[in-house]
């Protein structure tokens, strides 16, 4: 029997005692481990591109480095964090998705899931759901710790890398005239401003962005508003973007509002659910298509 993904979160934890590990070796590992049968090992997903327990190890290690146990060192490869070696020198009976609610990063994680998800995976409990319903709560939630993994590795990003992809998801929003109208500055001379997206192909009428790439407990307040407005106001522009993976502070927003210039405010909770919107950074996996009946069809 394929053993569900709460299960691995401590078999997991413990192979990554021992060094860095990468993903797809955890998997043939625990593969022995639990003494799959080959048809458990090769039994696929709907989508078919891959194996059911593959993806429940991958849920378990994504957990896991919600609350912090685990962090990822390079592409598919990741290790323990001081607190998972603590949380191991206990020897838990069991390490579950109960157990992490004791990390406030993990319960961070679980808080942006909508309270529309929640309210349908406990009417689900009741059986007063829809099918339909449950698969858009379950597409919800899936979405929810997409944009949380991909918050984590904005954070651990190179700032280079992290204003690169602000640039890009502008374009993939719709910003600038064509594929090339984005570009990054953060030189010297810049003023601050870490990129710049053309509006028209002469450059007439622009948009700056400005780039934080800060922790969640680090919000972004008044006086980096102010700064970006004074850049702003050094470049001739009067339209500016604010992103950072941490958040805004009251009197930040505040500011923003008061202040000439049109400055929008993104903060990291919003930039993950643009990059999972616009594909940057992830890509779609699988299209389930819902049929209905074509009541024109029978009369």
């Amino acid at each position: 029997m394929i053993p569900d993904y709460q299960s691995l979160m401590k078999p997991v934890l413990e192979l990554a005692a021992s060094g860095e590990v990468k993903i797809s070796d955890a998997v043939r590992q625990l593969e022995q481990d639990f003494r799959l049968s080959e048809e458990e090992k090769s039994e696929l997903l709907p989508s078919g591109k891959q194996t059911r327990f593959a993806n429940r190890v991958h849920w378990a290690r994504s957990y896991l480095k919600q609350a912090g146990l685990l962090r990822n060192t390079r592409r598919g490869h990741f290790e323990i964090s001081d607190e998972g070696r603590r949380v191991l020198g206990k020897n838990p009976a069991r390490i579950d998705a109960k157990f992490l609610e004791q990390y406030d990063a993990f319960l961070e994680f679980k808080s942006r899931t909508s309270a529309e998800v929640k309210d349908e995976a406990e009417q689900s409990q009741l059986g007063s759901t829809t099918p339909d319903e449950e698969i858009r709560a379950a597409h919800s939630q899936i979405n929810d710790a997409l944009a949380a993994d991909l918050l984590v590795r904005l954070r651990e990003a190179e700032p280079a890398f992290f204003e690169a992809v602000i640039v890009d998801l502008l374009l993939k929003m719709g910003y600038g005239y064509g594929s090339h109208a984005g570009h990054i500055l953060g030189k010297s001379g810049d003023d601050g401003v870490d990129g710049v997206i053309n509006l028209d192909p002469l450059g007439v009428d622009q948009v700056y962005v400005q780039a934080k790439r800060y922790q969640a407990n680090s919000p972004i307040g008044s006086g980096a508003i102010r700064d970006f407005y004074g850049a702003l106001g050094l470049k001739d522009v009067n339209k500016g973007i604010f992103v950072t993976t941490s958040s805004f502070s009251p009197s930040a927003h505040s500011t923003a509002e008061k202040l000439g210039a049109r400055i929008v405010l993104i903060d990291g909770p919003q930039l993950a659910r643009l990059m999972v919107r616009h594909e940057v950074g992830c890509r779609v996996t699988e299209i389930f298509k819902v049929a209905v009946v074509e009541e024109s069809y029978f009369e």
